[in-house]
Parts: structure tokens; C-alpha cells; sequence
């Protein structure tokens, strides 16, 4: 089982526990600047490598994600996902964005006879998406202080 991807499975016990000494290690690792500098086996002998600050903390949050026994996936910007794949990116069901792809909620477009979504549409629509359920709290909020208030 843990042979399986991180992106189809949960972690296990091990891999949680490894990515939070991995984690520990690591942050203590870290430069003045952000970098993150490792040492690698090769071979009879080791190599030096040092991470940029950007990709350092990439690393530092995909182990906080396993280390919290999350799923993960890594998705390139510009890829292009299935119905499926948008859906669970979405944490809604495929039926349900399909007929935001329909309404026009999100670009797509068609190979063959299905549906593709980049993943910039996908998170230009939730960071919208996001923003106007902020929103939205917001305004209950205020409208239950102008009630209490009342």
C-alpha cells in the first residue's frame, strides 16, 4: 500500500511521523536568506545542494500536509485536468462542476467528447469564489452586530 501515490491514499503513521522530524530538521536547516541546503548519497560520495528560498518552503509545505496525514497532490499551473480531477481540486462533486463549466463559471474546453479545465481557470474561479464567500460572512456579520445592537 504505501508503494501508492500520496495523491491516492492518506499517509500512513510512519510517513506522518518521518515528515515531522523531516520538517523539524529542515526549518533548522534553513539559511539567513530562506535557503535550504541538503546533502545527497551519490554514488562512493555526497553532493551539496541548496534549495531557493521559494522552492525550500514548497518542500516545508508538502511535508505539512503529509505530517497532518493530508492526501496530496502537486498540479502544475498550466496543466489540464479532467472533470474528475477539477471536482476533487474543488472539493465539490464532478455532476456539480460540471454544471459550472456549463453555466460558463469556468472556462473549459473539449478533447474529443470530454471536458478539460487548466488549472488557472480552475483557480482564478475558486479564488473568486472564495473572496465573494468572504464577503458574504462578512455581511452576516455586520447585519448580526446591527441586530444585537438593535
Amino acid at each position: 500500500m504505501t508503494a501508492q501515490a500520496l495523491s491516492e491514499r492518506l499517509p500512513t503513521t510512519d510517513e506522518t511521523e518521518k515528515a515531522s522530524e523531516a520538517i523539524s530538521a529542515m526549518a533548522r536547516a534553513l539559511t539567513e536568506d530562506g535557503a535550504l541546503p541538503f546533502k545527497v548519497r551519490e554514488d562512493a560520495g555526497e553532493v551539496q545542494v541548496e534549495l531557493p528560498p521559494a522552492i525550500g518552503q514548497l518542500m516545508l509545505e508538502l511535508l505539512e500536509h503529509v505530517a497532518r496525514g493530508e492526501m496530496v497532490t502537486l498540479v502544475p499551473y498550466g496543466a489540464e485536468l479532467t472533470t474528475q480531477k477539477a471536482a476533487d481540486l474543488l472539493n465539490v462533486s464532478r455532476p456539480f462542476l460540471t454544471k459550472l463549466l456549463e453555466a460558463g463559471e469556468i472556462r473549459f474546453h473539449r478533447v474529443g467528447s470530454h471536458r478539460r479545465v487548466r488549472v488557472n481557470d480552475l483557480l482564478a474561479y475558486k479564488e473568486r469564489r472564495d473572496r465573494e464567500r468572504a464577503s458574504a460572512m462578512d455581511e452576516l456579520q455586520r447585519l448580526g452586530q446591527e441586530y444585537d445592537a438593535g
